[in-house]
């Protein structure tokens, strides 16, 4: 393989909302591969986010602070490989937990592909004690009065558990999922 003169550049994108240590296992497995990790949170216009953007960058943030060559930036009102144009990066990183996650995810690196044909999709597995978590699950587990410690950062889990109190105090005393 031939080594590239300039420094490889990845960028990780998502929701994060809320980031998970499966999150956070793919971003420590990327740093130790590419010369640089760029974490893209993505604005999300197409579903509702639990945190808004400045607290999902806020917390993604923490969580990489140790990590040297990763950054965390906004995606906002952009393609995914404009933005890669951007920030000069030549590697999507997407993370797999299951096969049922491989549809989709080949699709968008098919699509990717074909809208910026000099990016390429890189797959990451997360470590085997992350393969079943989703931020989708971490919210219900916390909705329905679970513990997420071990799951998420702690400042997430503090979060989380913030939350779900501003929502019972808000309302009717009933979280629903799609507030939580």
């Amino acid at each position: 393989m031939e080594k590239h003169a300039s420094p490889i550049i990845a960028v990780y994108p998502g929701s994060f909302d809320p980031i998970t240590n499966g999150h956070v296992d793919i971003i420590k497995r990327a740093s130790g591969i590419f010369d640089r990790v760029i974490i893209a949170v993505a604005e999300a216009l197409h579903k509702n986010t639990l945190f808004t953007l400045k607290e999902r960058l806020d917390f993604v943030e923490e969580a990489v602070k140790d990590m040297e060559n990763v950054e965390v930036k906004p995606l906002r009102g952009k393609l995914l490989v404009d933005f890669c144009k951007e920030v000069n990066a030549s590697i999507i990183v997407r993370g797999l937990r299951a096969v049922s996650d491989f549809e989709y995810e080949f699709k968008l690196a098919w699509i990717n592909r074909r809208l910026h044909g000099d990016i390429e999709t890189v797959f990451l597995i997360p470590s085997e004690e992350y393969a079943y978590l989703a931020s989708s699950l971490v919210k219900e587990i916390a909705t329905l009065g679970g513990r997420v410690d071990g799951l998420v950062p702690k400042n997430v889990a503090e979060a989380l558990y913030r939350k779900k109190e501003e929502i019972k105090r808000k309302g009717t005393g009933e979280v629903h999922e799609q507030s939580l």
